[in-house]
Order: C-alpha cells, then structure tokens, then sequence
C-alpha cells in the first residue's frame, strides 16, 4: 500500500502539535539544553524561571539560573547527560531572573533536538517540600539537645510486635551510640533495663489503657555499667482507623534528683555526725511499735543513754574531739545492739536504746542489759593522742506503764537518767521522777539567787598526821541553807550547778572565801593550816585555773602554802598533758595537789606518775570496807605502798572507828580525815579547835605509846584459853582465833603487831597469808616436837620469824612474846623515821621549789626595778637645771650633770654631810633651806649668781622618809642702776 506523503506530513504536524499542546499544559518545567545554552523551555519552566519581557529565558545558560554554590555540580551532570551517561534527580538551588531562590529537583536524559543531541531537563519546584525537611531536621535536632540537656530519651513502641524505637537521647543516655534503632528490643525484653525489672516494665504497657498516661521509676543499665535511675512516662496513643495503636514513652535521668531526695531523707531521720537515726526517727519507730504493740502482745522499753564526757570535750578540746567521741559510742552501740534493739542518737551527748521483748518484762533483765551496755561503753576510748573514759547514765521507761505516746515515753527515760548517777549509773522511771526534775529545775532558780542572798556558808573538816596526831589542815566544804529549801544536801545542789551552768561562779566564792579566810586566822595568831578546795571538772577543764588562783592570792593576800586543791581522778584523766602543765603552774604557786577519791575512777599508774600530785586521798568505801574483809585492807595497803613509792603522802578519808584508824596507821597511812577525830565545823569551831591544839592521843598514832596487840590462834580450845590466861597477865590486849580462817579475819579488822599460832592449823595456810598481807605483824609458831621439821621450812622462807616450844615453858614463852613485841616496837620506829625523813625530803624539795620560783620572781622584780631606775636616773640626767639628793643622814648622793656642771665643788663632795661643802658653796643660808617645808622655795646665791632652791622631800610606799631633792633654779640678775 503505497502512503500519501501529504497525509504523513499532516499527521505528524498534527502530532507536534498536540505535544506542544501537553507541554504547555504540563506542571513540570521542561527545558532543554545544550552546548550553546537553553534551546526550550515549556511556560511552567518559564514561570519558575521567571521568564518576562525584558529577562528572557531562551537563549541563556542554564547556569544563570543556578546558584553559585551548585553551578559546578550542575555542569559535570549536563556534561555527562550530553556524553550519554545516564543520570539521576538531584537537588540544586535556582535563582531566578528577579533575583529570587528556590529549591529545585532536576532529571536530565540526552535526547534528539534539531539534529543533534541535547539535554532535556525536568525541572521540579520543592521549596515547600525542602522547607519542610528543614523543619523537621530542625525538630529532630531540637529534640536530640534538649534530650542530651535534659539528660532525658523516648521512644516508640509499635503495636503489636511490641517492637521498640529509641531516639538519639536515649541513646546517649544509655551509651549505645552505635547501636542501630531498635535492633532486637522488644517491650518484653529491652535491653537497657536491668532483668529483674523487664517483667514489671513489659506487664505496664500490655496492660495501658488507649488515651491514659502512666509513670513509674526504675533503673537504667548503661554501656559501661553505670546503673541510672530514670522517670518513665508513658501513654498509649489510638492510630488511624483500622491501624494499631503506637506507644510513646520519655526516660528522664533523675539519679542525681533521686540521691539529693535519699540525702535529704538522711538528713531528715539521721545524725549527720553518727549515721544512727535521730530524735524525729526514734519518735516515729517509737510511735509505730507502740501502734503494733497493742496488737501483738510484744512490749518493749526506751533505754535514754547520756555520755556527759562528749559535751566536756567540745567546751574544752573543740568540736572535732566530741564528734570523735560521739562516733565511737555510736559504734559500740551499734555492735552490741540485738536484733530486738533499735540504736538513735537523739542529739548532743544523747543516745537511746529501744529494746522489744516478748511477754511481760523483766526489771532484772532489763537492768543487767543495761549494765552490759554500760560497761560496754564506759571502756577507754582514744580521741587523738589522748585516752579518755567516757561515763554514761542511763535512764529507763516502760511502755505503756511510763508513757504511752512517743514523746511521753522519751520524757520519762531522760527524766530517769537523771537519778542514774545515784544508782549506780542505771535508774527506772518512777512516778516521783517528774517531781524529781521539777525540784531540779527549782534549785537551779533559787541557787542563781544563793550568791546573792548570802545563802552559801562552808564547813571545815580537820585533816590529821598520823605521825604526830596534831591538826595540818582542813578541807572546806560547802553548805547551802536555802530560805525556800532549807538544808539542801550537796550531793544533790553541786550536781544541779554543773549541769546549771553554775559551778564557775559558786567555785570563785568559795576559793574567794577560803584565802580570806586563811588571812583571818593568820593575822589572829593561829598555827598555819593548809586549806583544801574542791575543783569540779567542769572548773578545771574551763578556763586558765592557775592565773585564776593566783589573782584570788593576790587580791586576798593569801599565803599559797595554806591553799590546797583537790581534783578527782576523772578531772585529770580527761587531758593528762594539759592536766599535767596546769597542775605543774599550781605546785610552783606552793598550792598542795590533792587526788581525791583515789580508786573509784580509771586512772593509769603511768599517768599517775607524770602528774604533780602531793597528796593521794584514799575513798571513804575502801576505809569503811577496812573491817569487813581482807581484800579492802589489801586495797588500801596497796594505794598506800604505790603513793609512797611516788613520793606522795597519803590521806585516808572518812575514817569513823578506831579499828579503821589502826588498821590505817599499821599500814603506814600518812594523814586522816573523818568523824573519829572531827565532823565539818564552822569558821569559829575551827578557830577554836586550833587555838586549844586538839590532836590525835599518843597512842594512836605511829610511834606513840600504843596499846600492845597479841593475836592467838590455836583450835585446842584449853590450850587457847590457858594462853589467854597468861598474855593478859602480862598486860597486853589479847585476841583469839579458834581457825586459820578466823585468824584471816582477826588479822584484817584489828591492829596486831605479835601472831602466836598453831601451825598445824587445817584450811587455808595462816602463815603465808599474814606474811603476804600482813608483813609488818611478828609471826610466832608454838609447835610440839613433831612439827618442827614442817616449821624449820616456814622459817627458811620468812613465813614464821620464832618458834616457840609445845608444851610451853611460860617464862621462856613470855620472854620470847616480849621480844618480838620489842622487835616490832624497833621496826615501827625505823618506819616512822623513814617516813619523817620521806616527809622531810618532801617538804625540803617543795620549799627549794618555792624558794626558786620565788628567787625567780624577787630577780624579776629587781630587774624591773633597775630598769625603772636606770630609766628615771637617765631623765633627771637630761633635766637643764641641776638636781641634788640627799639621803634622810643629810649626805650628799647624787647630782645630775647639770649640778656637776653648774656646781662642780657640790660634785666633788658626793658623800659628805652638809656641813662639810655648805661654806665651800658660798650658800649662807643652806641650813636652813633643808628645815623648809615640802615644795618649798628659797632665794638663794650661788657660784655668784642670784636664784632659787626647790626643796621636796622623798617618801617610801610606807611614809617613812627618803631624804630630800634639792633642784636649782638660776635666775636673772637685776638690772644696774643708772
């Protein structure tokens, strides 16, 4: 079929134009280009190209239309499109012919124009679409810093699968910065959360509910191990019609939030100092156990705890020291706490115990729990380089008996401490322990006011040698007869002023009282006597002790060797080294140290003896214990031997019978104090006891005409009592022992000074006892024929000093008793010397002190006073007029260098009377210039020349005179006449 030339022409006009049609209507910019630039452009290029008369578009560069920045780039690819190389979209920024830009998508492919090849170009608008991107870049960025400040992530969870998407934050909050979004995670089993969590996390989000947000905390594992712990909000967001919903969740770090909060719940309930719970969280475990008690049939008690020592140390060594102390407490505490204890510290110096016990509770039980607790916590504790002893007291209450609220049942352990120290150291509430703190709270009212109303008084108690039996000195002590109280015991009024506050200005009284006192009988002629004062810890820990003493010496005009100062083994056992150099400022005063209450305290041996301690006074409960056993007369042998030993005397106070008093002079006791010889007395009782010279008889003390003392022991009663027969003939006090065991008991409660005995005696060995606790009392065996091998070993180990024989012959047996009474008698005396001498060597070393110290301050003195001499001789030197002094003989003394000047003959007679160098003067009226009055003038001429004399006599501090001054005023010569 042959085709019409014509029709094809037609048709493919037709075609061209129908194209040309659909490139007009096209939204797409089409253009195309080649090597001499744009060939076409349809009008939806031209309208973003902004094609308009007078800024073509046909016929440019493409690249007039690209922004700078993009034109290379959009060269390589038209280069590469006219090459044949396929190509892709890529996005550029245009630029059209007004200037303005907008972000474009272009796809180039090589095609057929006019015959040759060119590029066509779809060119694509996608500002808005660009913009949008930005957007959301600009969001996710937003998101990711406010994430990473924040410290915060999210994620996705799709719905069914469960599976979970994390966002950046979340991420770099768990440390997963390579780790693929979501790879593996599931809502059952995300990896970020610890294990035994998971389940819990996973159960949360099956079980949301569409619209309804949820939160919880949990913990966060991170890449390097870290555990954080995070806030995790959550809600289950409803999807499009017909799709699952989706899951969205914000993780915060809240660790920091979490420890500040735990931190503060620490502060809140716990000491910050001990760790232990404090008085808010003991109040609230108290309130809920009183809750569970009334249910459960389990009572249970509050033990209140007070350590005093650590408010001592914080006045005294600083803070740091009590917290030290605060914290070794608490950590006994906390070691021997039960299962059933609960440990507080309510505060300060204050700790309490709440201990839980099934059935009814037991006050023997109790009480021995808190004895354990006490010695537990009275051990040495070390605070720096020091020991000390911290003493507690503590108070105990019943619930519900003692209080049924919280606060209540508190109130009545402290108020119950309060009685402690009385008991021993542990005390049960009672009903009257509220009157109890009420009366305390009252005296320490009306003991302000005591001071003041003159209220206040002391009573002396004489202080005795047992070598020469006459009075040393007295320990003052002191009463209080309150107008409102009457009498009020001193037990109970001191303790009241430590606690008050009070004991400072009420020990400044009594120092105050005693050195004016000392005055007193000094100027009335009484024997000198040594006046002890009591110092509370409280007094001696505060404050610097010894200038304070010395200021009271000074302003009474005591004499410091009739002052003494007793302190407790707890005052000088809180800073040895402090207590050691106070003490040592005190001795160099000539104050006498005493140690008081020697025994009942924790004192070491090695402390002891750095310490300058004069006197050790041995406790009233080892003396009055003396007659009732061995071990107390040991006790006090022992406390005797080691002062001794350290050069101190020793002084046995509270001493009521002469069997005590024996007992003390038999084992070498240097001094007493007690209601044998004297109770505490009035200044006037004093007085008068000292001007009488009452003492000790002779026979009481050690080397006086004493009774002699024979102890038998035998258990033949006839033999006994045929002994006793013949002993008392010879006038010697006789005792009897039918036992080795009441002859232990004859030995400890009596003064023997000769033991006769059987040595074939059964039970526990006699002799050995009396030879190791009794040394000093002459040892007997009365022993038949077939004893005396057994008795020969006795002799050779110093058991027995004699034996005598059985059968007895009495003459030889008397005159063997008198022997030995004779012997005895010598070894008391040798004693008694040594300890004279020992005394002697005392006081000789006690005055060569007090003779340095005062050697040291009279060269103080005069050193000063050369120096105020010097000084004052240097100013009269300088003085324009000339000075002369005449001592009261009328001697010539001094002249400064102005008389040496200007009246060199005066001068040259320094030494003579006046008499002599007066006419020399040509002073006719010198003589009667010295009978002037004081500050006297007289017209005088001298050396030819007319002037003054200014007489002023010199006085000592006392008036007495000193002499006289003579300064010479010259005056000027009246004019001639004319």
């Amino acid at each position: 079929m042959v085709q019409d030339p014509f029709a094809n022409a037609a048709q493919a006009r037709l075609d061209a134009s129908r194209a040309a049609a659909l490139l007009d209507q096209a939204q797409v910019g089409l253009v195309v280009v080649d090597a001499h630039g744009l060939r076409f452009a349809n009008p939806a290029a031209l309208r973003l190209l902004g094609d308009a008369p007078g800024r073509p578009v046909i016929g440019r560069s493409l690249l007039d239309f690209i922004a700078p920045t993009d034109r290379a780039h959009v060269a390589e690819q038209i280069r590469r499109r006219l090459a044949g190389e396929p190509g892709s979209a890529y996005d550029v920024r245009c630029r059209r012919t007004d200037g303005s830009e907008f972000d474009a998508r272009l796809f180039g492919q090589r095609v057929m124009f006019d015959g040759h090849h060119a590029d066509l170009v779809t060119l694509t608008d996608v500002t808005e679409l660009k913009d949008a991107l930005r957007r959301s870049e600009w969001t996710a960025s937003l998101l990711a810093r406010s994430e990473s400040l924040c410290r915060s992530g999210s994620f996705e969870v799709e719905w069914p699968s469960g599976r979970v998407l994390v966002s950046q934050g979340l991420r770099e909050l768990t440390g997963e910065y390579r780790r693929p979004v979501g790879v593996d995670d599931t809502v059952d089993m995300i990896s970020w959360v610890p294990p035994d969590e998971r389940g819990l996390l996973a159960a949360i989000w099956r079980n949301a509910v569409v619209g309804e947000p949820f939160e919880l905390q949990h913990r966060l594992l991170c890449a390097d191990g870290e555990r954080l712990v995070v806030l995790h909000r959550g809600i289950l967001q409803a999807g499009a019609p017909g799709q699952p919903p989706r899951g969205l969740a914000l993780i915060q770090d809240i660790t920091r939030q979490h420890e500040a909060e735990h931190r503060i719940q620490e502060l809140a309930n716990f000491d910050e100092v001990t760790g232990l719970p404090n008085r808010s969280s003991l109040l609230d475990q108290l309130d809920a156990r009183a809750h569970t008690a009334r249910w459960d049939e389990r009572g249970f008690c509050l033990m209140s705890i007070d350590v005093p020592r650590i408010t001592e140390l914080r006045a005294t060594m600083g803070f740091g020291a009590g917290d030290s102390l605060a914290m070794t407490i608490a950590a006994r505490l906390s070691r021997m706490a039960t299962e059933q204890e609960v440990v507080a510290h309510v505060g300060g110096s204050e700790f309490a115990v709440m201990r839980v016990f099934d059935g009814p509770a037991a006050q023997e039980a109790l009480h021995l729990r808190a004895q354990a607790l006490q010695a537990g916590l009275q051990e040495a504790a070390r605070v720096g380089p020091t020991e000390v002893f911290p003493l507690c007291h503590i108070g105990i209450a019943m619930f519900p008996a003692d209080g049924e609220a919280a606060d209540a049942l508190l109130e009545a352990a402290q108020t119950a401490r309060l009685g402690a120290e009385a008991a021993g150291g542990v005390a049960f509430a009672r009903p009257e322990s509220n009157a109890l703190a009420l009366r305390e709270m009252q005296l320490a009212g009306a003991l302000r006011h005591a001071l003041v109303r003159n209220e206040l008084s002391l009573r002396y108690q004489p202080q005795v040698s047992l070598a020469t039996g006459a009075v040393i000195g007295a320990e003052a002590l002191l009463r209080w007869r309150s107008a409102e109280w009457g009498d009020v015991s001193p037990v109970e009024f001191i303790q009241v002023a430590e606690r008050s506050g009070l004991i400072g200005a009420i020990g400044d009284w009594v120092l105050r009282r005693v050195c004016e006192q000392s005055v007193i009988w000094r100027r009335e002629g009484l024997p000198p006597v040594r006046l002890a004062v009591n110092f509370s810890p409280l007094q001696f820990q505060q404050g610097d002790v010894a200038r304070q003493v010395q200021r009271t010496l000074l302003e009474t005009g005591a004499d410091p060797a009739c002052l003494g100062m007793e302190l407790t083994e707890s005052t000088l056992m809180e800073n040895p080294e402090r207590a050691a150099a106070m003490l040592r400022e005190l001795r160099a005063l000539g104050i006498e140290i005493s140690l008081d209450d020697f025994g009942t305290g924790f004192s070491s041996l090695s402390c002891l003896r750095r310490l300058p301690i004069d006197v050790v006074k041995i406790d009233r409960s080892f003396v009055q214990d003396m007659t009732n056993g061995p071990e107390s007369v040991s006790m006090a042998r022992a406390i005797i031997t080691m002062a001794q030993g350290l050069k101190m005397q020793v002084l046995a106070e509270g001493v009521e019978t002469e069997d005590q008093l024996a007992l003390l002079v038999a084992k070498g006791c240097d001094q007493m104090q007690g209601y044998l010889f004297s109770r505490p007395i009035t200044n006037d009782e004093m007085a008068a006891l000292l001007r009488e010279g009452r003492r000790l008889p002779e026979d009481r003390v050690r080397g006086g005409h004493k009774t002699r003392t024979l102890l038998l022991v035998d258990d033949d009663v006839a033999a006994l009592s045929a002994l006793r027969r013949l002993f008392r003939r010879e006038g010697y006090r006789v005792l009897t022992a039918a036992s080795a065991e009441e002859g232990r008991a004859r030995l400890a409660d009596s003064s023997v000074d000769v033991m006769l005995c059987d040595p074939g005696l059964s039970g526990p060995p006699l002799l050995a006892h009396a030879q190791q606790q009794h040394p000093d009392v002459a040892r007997i065996a009365l022993a038949g024929p077939e004893e005396w091998a057994a008795v020969a070993g006795e002799v050779s180990s110093g058991a027995l000093h004699q034996v005598a024989a059985k059968p007895w012959d009495e003459t030889r047996l008397c005159a063997q008793v008198a022997q030995a009474f004779r012997q005895q008698l010598m070894g008391d005396d040798h004693r008694r010397l040594q300890d004279e001498v020992g005394s002697l060597q005392t006081e000789l070393a006690t005055l060569r002190q007090q003779l340095a110290s005062a050697q040291a301050r009279e060269e103080a003195q005069a050193q000063l006073l050369e120096a105020r001499g010097t000084g004052v001789r240097d100013l009269v030197d300088q003085l324009p007029l000339a000075v002369l002094g005449l001592d009261p003989d009328g001697l010539l003394v001094y002249a400064n260098e102005q008389a040496h000047l200007q009246l060199p003959q005066a001068a040259a007679q320094l030494g003579l009377p006046p008499e002599g160098w007066l006419a020399e003067l040509t002073l006719p009226g010198m003589p009667a210039v010295l009978s002037l009055p004081a500050s006297a003038r007289s017209e005088q001429c001298f050396e030819g020349r007319p002037g003054q004399v200014l007489v002023q006599p010199l006085r000592v501090a006392d008036g007495s005179p000193r002499g006289h001054s003579l300064v010479f005023l010259p005056m000027a010569p009246p004019p001639a006449a004319s």
